[in-house]
């Protein structure tokens, strides 16, 4: 890599590298990941460049933190919260 140059940062859950292990606040059930927030924006959503998604997340902190939002559901009382994944160099 040059000297200087920013490494390239991927979503772990979105590439498969990790999954999400959180446990439900109000049953005590496992979640499970649902996917980027802004995946269910519109029809083309998936389709567009990370960088400009995060502009519309939600989250006006995502871009600058170098996060990816995740829509994460219980599998027994299908509670739904959203959560902060950090991305991570490639």
């Amino acid at each position: 890599m040059v000297r200087g140059e920013m490494d390239m940062l991927i979503c772990p859950i979105c590439n498969g590298i990790k999954e999400i292990e959180d446990i439900c606040p109000d049953c005590a059930s496992d979640m499970v990941d649902q996917g980027k927030i802004v995946d269910y924006l519109d029809d083309y959503s998936p389709y567009l460049e990370v960088m400009m998604t995060k502009l519309v997340d939600g989250d006006s902190d995502s871009a600058t933190a170098h996060q990816c939002i995740h829509i994460i559901q219980c599998v027994d009382c299908g509670k739904i919260m959203t959560k902060e994944i950090q991305e991570a160099p490639y």
